[in-house]
């Protein structure tokens, strides 16, 4: 099982949420760093040294591209789920089943989810 982690997951481990760290870190621990994509990094980062905790997050995490495939796989996705926020299908897209996707917006998430035909777990951070 890999953690995909939401804006919601970083904002948490930002604000120093000790079940969020915990996650991060048995995740680390087991060698299957969280998942995320450069747009849920935007939604985030402002840079400066307010943000340390988050900075020390994100060098930890496998941070996909939203490339032009991605960007097209998520396109199609939400066409089939009739959404449309692209961030969010883009998340989506990087779990596999039986992840566990971090999010603040599991109301948002459960109908892509079910339009990729992913068995993940929404969790709130």
């Amino acid at each position: 099982m890999n953690l995909v982690f939401d804006a919601g997951a970083l904002i948490a481990l930002e604000r120093s949420d000790r079940v969020m760290w915990r996650r991060w870190y048995d995740a680390i621990e087991a060698g299957k760093p969280p998942i995320c994509h450069g747009g849920i990094v935007a939604q985030v980062w402002r840079g400066g040294a307010r943000q340390a905790r988050l900075s020390r997050a994100l060098a930890s995490l496998y941070i996909r591209p939203l490339d032009a495939a991605l960007g097209r796989a998520a396109g199609e996705l939400l066409a089939r789920a009739k959404q449309h926020d692209v961030i969010d299908a883009a998340l989506v897209l990087l779990a596999q089943d039986g992840d566990r996707i971090i999010t603040s917006d599991p109301d948002d998430l459960a109908p892509l989810a079910r339009a990729a035909d992913l068995d993940v777990e929404l969790v709130r951070p």
